[in-house]
């Protein structure tokens, strides 16, 4: 079984966001770093080289795959904002809707800048997850 690239590590978090190259994005990953800090109450954790995670929790699939995952995070990435948010679809698409410009996948919504979205939705879809990931997963709570 292949090992997980995604694992949290004891890199600094301010670190990594002072390394990045838009002084915009830099502004913007501070405000999510205390959004996500403050909705969760989790420390923030570096995941891999470059996901900003909240929590954790251990995971199983079907398939007998299985690793940890922190349970929100984002990731100032070049191109767009990742936003680490995998809450039940429905609600998750319900939130969206008035979350402002993004795009989605599964478990990830894209934005371009904090300004673009609905700061109230945001912690709803945070929440939600949290939520989500700990019935789903809750002999996985780290």
């Amino acid at each position: 079984m292949k090992k997980a690239k995604t694992i949290e590590t004891n890199a600094s978090v301010a670190e990594f966001i002072e390394r990045v190259e838009s002084p915009s994005k830099r502004e913007d990953a501070y405000k999510l770093l205390a959004i996500f800090s403050e909705t969760t109450g989790y420390e923030a954790k570096m995941w891999g080289p470059s996901i900003i995670g909240f929590g954790s929790y251990h995971y199983v699939y079907k398939s007998g795959h299985e690793g940890d995952a922190p349970l929100v995070g984002f990731s100032p990435r070049k191109a767009k904002i990742s936003l680490y948010v995998a809450c039940e679809e429905t609600k998750k698409q319900q939130l969206l809707k008035n979350f402002g410009k993004h795009t989605a996948g599964k478990s990830c919504v894209y934005i371009n800048k904090v300004a673009d979205i609905d700061i109230e939705v945001l912690k709803s879809l945070i929440k939600e997850t949290v939520q989500f990931l700990r019935a789903t997963y809750p002999d996985g709570q780290k």
